[in-house]
């Protein structure tokens, strides 16, 4: 194999593999940028040497596969791609060669949305299905999902008797923020831009999480129609917008390919100012019949392009370097720079990821450095043009809000405080601390706690059980009953298992499992905080780093101090679970399907009060499968494995 046909296929196998991450992991590694200059290499290689052709290449996809969450769509009208211009003199190679074909033609020039494509199919003007693109021959049903979002009409204008219709759902930068500031608070995750949130949200099995995302939609073509006869483009967007659809939200008709170049430096100019994210502009060939005279290749119709804008990037001078902690205790830099103008807004922050990228950049404060903006929204400094400094940035090593020392676990890139008390943690752990799984504190949701913290009610964890509810009682929206209210939440919190007080302490990478587990074997709060590792490490289903977790959090000033409050205010800090003997110890339980009499809860506590423990996964180590009607693949597991399987009747009789 020589050189070119090995850089032929790593460029397909990357292609690849991040055409997977981007359009069905919903989780790209690169910007599309880099993906895009990829792809251009490999259709150069390709079409230079033709003998190391492939069917599979990704040229000749489309690039997303129906996922197997949802039912297929076969589509009838194949969603096609769109070929990219990456300069002025690629698009006027496309016009010259629509020129070659049809003589008399117009464009119109609309923006790029960048969001999840999707088909809308509509009968007697109401909407029957809806389905994503796929690889273009074969989408998803997301009709349910696609239903919730507030600009899919579910009844049209006009009665027409078909018509599909192709759009993109996309979420606008306002939502982007909300739900990114959401999942934070939460510990999870956050979307990468709004296009992955887009497609993430749209391919949820409970519609209801998709409705609370805030999806939008434009819509900007016709794929196909009966009832009505339409002779251009133009037309048919206009005739979309009589319909009642939203529609691509500007579009301009041009003469000649100079007006379009206008009109695509005008969309650029515009991009920064929008609500939404567009990543080109978009020419088609206005007229049907020319497009019918051009037609397509394997992947994208000859008739239109799509003009890619640069990523800009501009150099500016870092002045400082400011540390913020997130609601999850994680210390994130950014960079303090010299005023920038760079994709139509003014830049003056950008973020530093971490220690280890400030490293590998060997970033210093007074440094001059290359900014640009990632996928158009958040800006990041891409790397040093001209140092200042011979001392790298270093993060302190305490943190910045609360002045307790930060750890870094050997799992992560992130620099961490741990100190359950920080205050810019506070409003994240007391909402954790107050949720159903945790302290089950009815009435205490995040409005209301935010509200408290705002007040100055709550400064602390503890400040919840020294509530001043007579001083609730006076708020806006709140009256003496709904005060009273929640202090028998309150109150009644205390009694909770210590199962619970674990998990809603907010330990890293203690869950309300990880929590009972500690609670069955050590009994008690005070031999808890007295475990060391080992101690810890003899408990089944414990690894090194939950361990060292629990040992490291209970080993800090705020944590004591947390716990002693607790302990005044009353709150239980001893195992409930009773243990009537130890006939199920080393057992472990998987429970599926619905029992006869039993909830999967109860039939849980009876387990632990015989010294056993349930797991929600079969593996080897399973004992016993106790299942019901309808259960499902957990059975067929055990099957396989060879795990005995018993019912309610048997398991009732082993506890006798």
């Amino acid at each position: 194999m020589n050189k070119i046909e090995e850089k032929i296929i790593r460029l397909r196998e990357s292609l690849h593999y991040h055409s997977n991450r981007y359009y069905n992991d919903d989780a790209p590694e690169i910007e599309d940028y880099e993906y895009d200059m990829m792809m251009r290499e490999l259709k150069e290689l390709e079409e230079q040497y033709p003998e190391y052709d492939a069917v599979d290449s990704p040229t000749k996809k489309v690039g997303g596969k129906a996922d197997n969450t949802f039912e297929n769509v076969i589509h009838t009208v194949r969603m096609e791609s769109l070929q990219d211009a990456f300069s002025k003199e690629e698009v006027n190679d496309f016009d010259k060669k629509v020129s070659d074909s049809v003589r008399d033609k117009h464009y119109v020039v609309e923006p790029k949305i960048d969001g999840l494509s999707v088909s809308l199919e509509y009968r007697d003007g109401v909407f029957v299905r809806g389905s994503t693109r796929g690889d273009g021959d074969v989408g998803e049903d997301v009709s349910g999902n696609l239903r919730v979002i507030h600009n899919v009409p579910l009844k049209l204008n006009k009665p027409i008797p078909f018509i599909e219709v192709r759009g993109e759902v996309y979420m606008p930068k306002r939502s982007f923020e909300r739900v990114v500031d959401h999942q934070l608070l939460n510990d999870e995750k956050p979307f990468k831009n709004p296009r992955n949130a887009a497609a993430g949200s749209l391919r949820q099995k409970d519609s209801k999480v998709t409705a609370g995302r805030g999806l939008d939609i434009f819509i900007f073509n016709i794929q196909q129609i009966e009832g009505e006869e339409l002779s251009s483009h133009k037309q048919s967007l206009d005739y979309l917008k009589e319909l009642g659809f939203n529609t691509v939200p500007f579009y301009k008709r041009v003469d000649n390919i100079e007006d379009a170049l206008v009109e695509i430096d005008r969309i650029g100019e515009e991009r920064g100012n929008l609500e939404f994210d567009i990543d080109g502009a978009v020419i088609k060939v206005d007229e049907f019949s020319s497009r019918d005279v051009l037609g397509s290749t394997s992947k994208f119709p000859k008739w239109a392009v799509a003009f890619k804008y640069p990523p800009e990037e501009k150099q500016t001078k870092l002045i400082d370097i400011e540390i913020a902690v997130g609601r999850t205790g994680v210390l994130t830099p950014t960079a303090i720079l010299e005023s920038v103008h760079l994709a139509g807004t003014t830049v003056s922050r950008a973020t530093l990821h971490n220690q280890d990228f400030i490293n590998e950049k060997g970033i210093a404060i007074g440094d001059i450095v290359t900014v640009r903006k990632a996928g158009d929204i958040i800006p990041e400094v891409l790397c040093v043009n001209e140092h200042n400094s011979d001392r790298t940035y270093t993060f302190p090593t305490h943190c910045p809000s609360c002045n307790q020392p930060v750890i870094r676990e050997n799992d992560e890139a992130a620099i961490r405080c741990i100190n359950p008390e920080c205050p810019a943690q506070l409003l994240r752990n007391l909402i954790h601390f107050c949720s159903r799984d945790a302290m089950d504190i009815e009435g205490l949701g995040p409005a209301i706690i935010e509200t408290f913290v705002n007040e100055g009610l709550i400064k602390n964890t503890f400040d919840i059980y020294n509530l001043d509810y007579d001083k609730i009682a006076t708020l806006d929206g709140f009256k003496e009953t709904s005060a009273n209210n929640i202090k028998k939440s309150v109150e009644k919190s205390k009694a909770n298992d210590l199962a619970r007080l674990i998990f809603a302490l907010g330990i890293r990478h203690i869950g309300a499992k990880a929590g009972k587990l500690l609670s069955d074997h050590f009994r008690n709060m005070d031999a808890i905080m007295s475990a060391s590792v080992d101690d810890i490490l003899e408990i089944e289903g414990f690894g090194l780093i939950m361990a060292e977790s629990v040992v490291n959090y209970f080993s800090t000033n705020s944590a004591k101090l947390l716990i002693e409050k607790l302990k005044e205010s009353g709150i239980n800090m001893t195992s409930t679970t009773e243990i009537k003997d130890n006939r199920f110890a080393g057992m472990t339980f998987v429970l599926t399907g619905t029992l006869p009499t039993l909830k999967r809860n109860e039939a849980s506590k009876i387990i632990e009060g015989f010294g056993g423990k349930t797991s929600s996964s079969v593996s080897k180590k399973t004992t016993y499968v106790l299942a019901g009607e309808e259960a499902g693949s957990k059975l067929d597991k055990a099957n396989t494995l060879g795990i005995e399987i018993i019912d309610e009747e048997i398991f009732m009789g082993m506890t006798k």
